[in-house]
């Protein structure tokens, strides 16, 4: 198993991903770098400013950097949502292509099942029990010139010209990392030595909301009990060092 991974380790996407015992700066940067690709700078400095406001709050009250590398990974995460204009530019950098070629032999014949969420429920029926798209499967060649024309488009994204934004998923996403920001700023009101591993573990939650559909949905709502249930033993703990 090991010599396998060793093999197959290098040719999987996002595995040269420094970990984060970087310094916070660096760690910081690649995800700035990465969000500006993404979206654009202005998206970019949104992450970039308010790991900069956590990191500069927990130094002056409690010192080190564990919240301020908590929020960095998890804000990023809540930011960089897969969305149809990701998947787009993900599969259209060329990397995909580099991956299989390097994977396989020839010219491997490739076809992609997708659904179409964001077609009204009277083009696409929806399943009745999960409220779900059927799949469809598409050759490579037309889901590739579909996903360079989507790429082009990425600056709609969030807009109310956005074709892909009215789902009920893609509101979700965007909601999420407002959310975030706003339990942060509670976070950050009520830091102090005694309340900071706690500040950690909520900055953290993210990390629960994992998967599409209906299976992010769930953890979703085990994430937010678990967030309510951090959050009442926080300011608890802030209280009572006041």
């Amino acid at each position: 198993m090991a010599q396998v991974e060793k093999i197959v380790k290098p040719l999987l996407r996002g595995t040269n991903t420094k970990p984060a015992e970087m310094p916070l700066e660096e760690f910081v940067s690649h995800r700035v770098s990465f969000l500006t690709a993404y979206q654009n700078k202005a998206y970019a400095r949104r992450y970039q400013n308010l790991v900069r406001k956590v990191a500069e709050r927990e130094e002056s009250l409690v010192g080190g950097s564990k919240l301020a590398f908590a929020v960095a990974r998890y804000y990023f995460k809540l930011l960089a949502y897969k969305d149809e204009y990701e998947v787009s530019r993900l599969y259209t950098d060329g990397e995909f292509v580099d991956q299989i070629r390097q994977q396989f032999a020839g010219e491997p014949r490739l076809a992609f099942h997708v659904t179409m969420q964001f077609l009204p429920a009277f083009l696409v029926p929806r399943d009745p029990d999960t409220g779900r798209a059927p799949k469809w499967t598409f050759p490579a060649w037309f889901m590739f010139a579909i996903w360079k024309t989507i790429r082009r488009f990425t600056f709609l994204r969030g807009t109310p010209f956005d074709p892909f934004g009215w789902t009920s998923d893609r509101r979700l996403e965007r909601h999420l990392p407002k959310d975030y920001e706003h339990t942060l700023q509670e976070l950050v009101d009520g830091l102090n030595a005694e309340s900071h591993e706690l500040a950690v573990a909520i900055a953290e939650i993210p990390e629960l909301i994992r998967g599409y559909g209906t299976v992010k949905d769930r953890h979703l709502e085990e994430a937010r009990a678990k967030e309510e249930e951090l959050l009442d033993a926080f300011r608890r703990r802030s209280l009572a060092s006041n």
